[in-house]
């Protein structure tokens, strides 16, 4: 727990949960038994181990878990300065999981066996990442136009009246314009960039330059999948002459899920999606 909590504060902007093990198998090395393939799978048991030794801590809330990115949050943080004996950091996770579960303490060995609640979330944790993994990789490997056409659908889906889509070729730093009602004559006119990168973010310069293009009365939609430094979040967040609204892969995701139900079956397609269900109960 302590080693994972370590590489978190390392990597302030969120980790994979595989590299995370990766990194934390090059720390703390795994015995002979660590390495056996977990029952019924063959995974082996120390990544199976590591991801129940997070559970407590997600729910302490010193670790957050996004579509297969974890981030220690400041309670993290001061809990692994505070706690610097490993037993005690787990002792107090454990006990701040019990707060929230209202039940008896984890024995030391709870949850490692195939078929309990701690497994069955463990799990879950697993197969979401994987899920995430794959819907990423599909986003980031679209064709431009056609991420742009599935960016135009989703506007659709949330109930604006999109006007113009770019067609290929320079587009002047625009990509959709959209509206509130379906003449235009209502409310403010809604422009859109849309960028498919891998990798590089994009910085107050990029936002910039997006903004150049926005009046005063305009609301900018900037729609990247790699996402935005925190220096350009916090230019957007302080504007006040534009009105602009960053949206990165995992937003981008959120809001087609939302609206799922509002698009039409041809625009499904742009992304098609199967809901699987779990028990919910922890």
């Amino acid at each position: 727990m302590g080693t994972v909590l370590a590489i978190l504060i390392d990597n302030p902007e969120g980790i994979r949960a595989s590299d995370v093990i990766d990194k934390a198998r090059q720390k703390l090395p795994p015995t002979d038994f660590e390495n056996t393939p977990y029952p019924n799978t063959s995974q082996e048991r120390y990544g199976k181990i590591l991801r129940f030794s997070t559970i407590a801590p997600v729910k302490a809330g010193w670790m957050l878990k996004v579509k297969g990115t974890w981030f220690v949050t400041e309670e993290g943080k001061a809990a692994y300065e505070r706690f610097a004996d490993p037993v005690a950091l787990k002792r107090e996770a454990d006990r701040l999981y019990k707060v929230w579960k209202n039940t008896e303490e984890l024995e030391p060995e709870e949850g490692l066996e195939p078929g309990s609640t701690v497994s069955a979330r463990a799990t879950l944790d697993e197969a979401e990442e994987s899920a995430w993994a794959e819907i990423a990789e599909f986003l980031q490997n679209v064709p431009p136009y056609d991420f742009q056409a599935l960016v135009a659908a989703l506007l659709r889906a949330m109930g604006y009246f999109v006007s113009w889509v770019s067609p290929p070729g320079k587009d002047g730093g625009l990509d959709i314009v959209a509206y509130t009602d379906p003449l235009g004559a209502k409310g403010p006119r809604i422009k859109v960039q849309v960028k498919r990168l891998s990798g590089q973010k994009i910085d107050v310069s990029g936002l910039r330059s997006f903004m150049a293009v926005l009046s005063p009365q305009d609301v900018g939609i900037f729609v990247v999948t790699s996402g935005f430094t925190s220096e350009a979040e916090r230019e957007a967040r302080h504007q006040e002459n534009r009105h602009i609204t960053l949206i990165n892969l995992e937003r981008l995701f959120d809001l087609w899920v939302e609206n799922y139900e509002n698009l039409g079956e041809e625009d499904r397609q742009r992304l098609p999606l199967r809901p699987v269900y779990f028990l919910a109960r922890e």
